[in-house]
């Protein structure tokens, strides 16, 4: 008696999960209204023609992205996106190439209101260049590889995905502060780790100093299951005290001397340069977005190169 319970306990608890998993890439409204929710938070302008999206791609907001060894392009009118989905997409299609031996497409990216098909949600974050739509493999192994991947990013919150039916797609929106972050924790290699009898992702994880998001996402894992004598990847990670890779000599003393000017004064003048957003600014100084449009009298997140804005110190650490 007791054995059947448990055995039909364990099967409820499986049932759970597996229909979690699945209605985790339906999409809800609630999922698209957390998508504009995020594009809010980080100032992003929903733009509305094509003119403001050439703009914001001659001012630095949104960057091109070309077509590579890894990923095509398909029917995509505009081939812009937040440098921060130019990353993603770079990323996960090297991985993708790597595991099923073909190239990602990517059929949208960023796609002004005016050009939104009818029937396109009014909360879609398209119009902010932070969303992509992935055609969904042919193969299924790919298919659950890909579906896999995006829900342990999911899962490790920095992205949103769903599978629209029309037409067929993976709508993919992502949190771009998050991600950053997350890349930002990791260098460019993995190194090989072979599991060994009584290991768990958990266990894997403290060792390396890594999580079991981050290791789910850079093994395609949907679950936790793993056996002795499986290759994992492991990401590498890097000190959060670490300079970036690319940092020189000289732009370390000027971080340098800048950390220094901002203990020393309460507001500062900051020069608007190529690539800035109010969203990196804000970053830069400990502020909020919604703090520099109030100091400056802004009414959206549209800025010149040469532009100077006032950053007033005492709004730190208010995002």
């Amino acid at each position: 008696m007791q054995t059947g319970r448990l055995a039909f306990l364990v099967i409820a608890v499986i049932t759970l999960v597996t229909q979690a998993h699945a209605q985790s890439l339906k999409g809800s409204r609630t999922s698209m209204e957390r998508q504009h929710q995020e594009a809010v938070r980080y100032g992003y302008t929903f733009l509305k023609t094509s003119t403001e999206v050439n703009n914001f791609v001659a001012n630095g907001y949104l960057v091109k992205v070309q077509p590579g060894q890894n990923f095509e392009l398909h029917d995509v009118s505009y081939p812009y996106a937040r440098p921060a989905v130019k990353v993603f997409i770079e990323r996960l299609s090297a991985q993708y190439n790597n595991a099923c031996g073909e190239m990602l497409t990517v059929t949208s990216l960023t796609r002004p209101i005016n050009r939104q098909p009818s029937n396109a949600s009014s909360d879609s974050v398209h119009p902010t260049g932070m969303a992509i739509d992935l055609r969904i493999p042919s193969k299924r192994s790919c298919r659950s590889w890909l579906e896999s991947t995006l829900l342990s990013l999911e899962q490790a919150a920095v992205l949103d995905v769903t599978r629209e039916r029309n037409p067929p797609h993976y709508h993919v929106a992502i949190f771009t502060e998050p991600y950053e972050n997350y890349v930002a924790r990791m260098q460019e290699g993995t190194m090989d780790y072979i599991v060994r009898r009584g290991d768990s992702l958990y266990l894997i994880a403290s060792r390396t100093g890594t999580t079991v998001q981050q290791l789910r996402a850079a093994n395609g894992m949907s679950g936790e299951l793993i056996h002795p004598g499986q290759k994992l990847q492991i990401p590498v990670m890097v000190s959060k005290e670490a300079a970036p890779v690319t940092a020189t000599a000289n732009n370390v003393a000027a971080a340098s001397a800048v950390s220094n000017t901002i203990a020393a004064v309460s507001e500062v003048n900051h020069q608007v340069r190529r690539g800035e957003t109010l969203w990196r600014i804000a970053r830069r100084y400990g502020t909020s977005v919604n703090m520099l449009r109030s100091e400056n009298g802004l009414a959206n997140d549209l800025l010149q190169v040469g532009q100077v804005l006032k950053v007033s110190m005492q709004s730190s650490g208010s995002r």
